[in-house]
């Protein structure tokens, strides 16, 4: 069963996706419930959503196709970023792996969902796309082992990280900064659980990530060819701060693709999902306006 956020009336609702009935909200399934999933996350809920949704009634289910996603929550406490984690797309960018795992902060101000703008900021003439397998925290994890680091996971998601390239190549202390942009952040539509995508020893090594550019795959690699593992990752993070239930680690990139107004950029993962945005510039995002202010939805 995948988690997931619907958008219904300039709100987004938490839901779940049953593989067979279809997608319901989950204040249909828990009475009472008004939250968001990422309260759920943080909560002894989540548990039971499984068996109340196979116990149900047929009528608060709806077939997918006849909703549309969100973002599956717009606050999470922290947002880690992994650089050069692909050894190709480190030689990409005539950069060498680091000894340890590069990582930055992201705000929730860059989030964005499935199918809303990703805007290039006016400071920015070469912003790229990024496409990653992101891992959702489901549990606090604090200085935990590589070996016990996915069981603190409640799944991953698609994701597009953003960054403004040249920003960043003026000097690498402006990594925050070249990060940091509204929109710069999207996931997404659904958190699928890791047993329907790791394989029977419950190792993410086989998962493909690719970049998609317009329709057209800019680049592809496996899990297994990252520098440092998702669970070491996990790992390492949990021994540098403690890791909260809807944290998100953006696990690393097989390759960035320059976007441009007009573009439509993708992430694709076999099992988990699409994400796909379109690229507008600033201009064109001031002329659309602004979303209205606690909606979580693009106008």
């Amino acid at each position: 069963m995948h988690l997931a956020s619907v958008r219904e009336c300039g709100h987004e609702l938490a839901a779940v996706i049953h593989p067979v009935r279809g997608v319901a909200l989950v204040r249909d399934l828990i009475p009472g419930f008004t939250g968001d999933l990422l309260e759920l996350l943080a909560t002894d809920s989540l548990g039971k959503l499984e068996s109340f949704a196979e116990s149900a009634d047929t009528a608060v289910f709806r077939d997918r196709d006849s909703v549309t996603f969100g973002a599956p929550y717009r606050h999470p406490r922290m947002l880690w970023g992994i650089g050069l984690n692909y050894v190709e797309h480190a030689s990409d960018l005539s950069e060498g792996v680091p000894d340890e795992p590069a990582s930055f902060i992201k705000g929730d101000h860059t989030i964005i969902g499935p199918g809303e703008n990703i805007t290039i900021p006016h400071q920015s003439v070469r912003t790229t796309a990024e496409a990653e397998l992101g891992l959702v925290i489901g549990s606090y994890c604090r200085d935990v082992e590589p070996e016990d680091a996915l069981s603190y996971v409640a799944g991953v998601v698609t994701l597009l990280d953003q960054t403004a390239e040249d920003i960043l190549e003026k000097n690498p202390r402006f990594l925050t900064r070249s990060k940091n942009f509204p929109g710069f952040f999207s996931f997404g539509p659904e958190i699928v659980p890791l047993a329907e995508v790791a394989d029977d020893s419950g190792s993410l090594a086989a998962v493909e990530v690719s970049t998609v550019i317009n329709g057209e795959v800019h680049r592809s690699n496996v899990v297994g060819n990252m520098r440092y593992s998702p669970e070491y990752l996990v790992s390492f993070h949990s021994k540098v701060m403690p890791l909260y239930p809807g944290d998100i680690i953006s696990t690393g990139t097989p390759g960035a693709v320059h976007i441009r107004a007009g573009d439509v950029a993708e992430c694709r993962i076999p099992g988990v999902g699409v994400l796909s945005n379109p690229v507008v510039d600033q201009e064109a995002a001031s002329v659309q306006g602004a979303p209205q202010e606690g909606s979580g939805v693009s106008e």
